[in-house]
C-alpha cells in the first residue's frame, strides 16, 4: 500500500464531497460532506475495475501503484469525482436546505 496515494485519494475525496455539497446547497454540514466524499471517492476507485470501460482509468488509492504521475493523478481524479458524485446524490436524497 502506498500511503501517499492513499492520502491523496482520501483528501481529494473529501474535497470532492465539499464541492458536491456546495453545488447542491446541501444541509449535511462540512463534516458530513467530507465523510460522504471520502466514502464516494474510495468506493469509485474500488468499483471502477468492475465497470466495463472504466478499468484502468481510476486508480485505487490502496492499490500501491507507485509514485508516478499517472497513479497520483488517478487517485486524485477518482477521489474527487467519486466524492462529488456521492455527495451530490446524498444531498438530493436528504433534501436541500432552504
Amino acid at each position: 500500500m502506498d500511503i501517499v496515494s492513499l492520502g491523496l485519494g482520501l483528501l481529494s475525496g473529501g474535497a470532492g464531497g465539499l464541492l458536491g455539497g456546495k453545488l447542491t446547497n446541501s444541509g449535511m454540514g462540512k463534516a458530513g460532506q467530507m465523510l460522504t466524499g471520502i466514502v464516494g471517492g474510495t468506493g469509485l476507485a474500488a468499483l471502477a475495475p468492475m465497470i466495463p470501460g472504466l478499468d484502468g482509468i481510476f486508480a485505487s488509492p490502496a492499490a500501491g501503484a507507485g509514485l508516478n504521475v499517472s497513479s497520483i493523478l488517478g487517485g486524485i481524479v477518482s477521489g474527487g469525482v467519486g466524492g462529488t458524485i456521492l455527495s451530490f446524490i446524498m444531498s438530493k436524497v436528504m433534501g436541500n436546505k432552504g
